[in-house]
């Protein structure tokens, strides 16, 4: 069984037991987070279609902690002008563990 969810402007396949990494949600580590945002769920032959979402169901996770992603490096450089520009970002996650999607 898998379903599809909408969090963070993106969309994720989850499964139950699945270890996923989202934009970063304002809720304390240990607390458990449901997604009503449900797009899609499927079960071996059975498939659940939402337009856009389904109703009723949703999928619960527990939050088991908070991060920042790898570092990137942006430079910009125009040769023979004297110009050059570096910056960096980091960005901010939440690590999920998905405990169950409903039926």
């Amino acid at each position: 069984m898998y379903a599809v969810i909408a969090t963070g402007g993106k969309q994720y396949k989850v499964r139950e037991g699945e270890v996923l990494r989202v934009e970063k949600l304002d809720a304390d580590e240990g607390s458990t987070v449901d997604f009503d945002k449900v797009l899609l769920v499927a079960s071996g032959e059975d498939l659940a279609v939402g337009a856009p979402y389904i109703d009723g169901r949703t999928v619960s996770a527990e939050i088991t902690a908070h991060g920042r992603g790898k570092k990137i490096e942006i430079i910009k450089f125009k040769r023979r002008k004297h110009h050059r520009k570096q910056m960096g970002h980091r960005q901010s996650y939440t690590e999920l563990l998905i405990k169950n999607i409903s039926k």
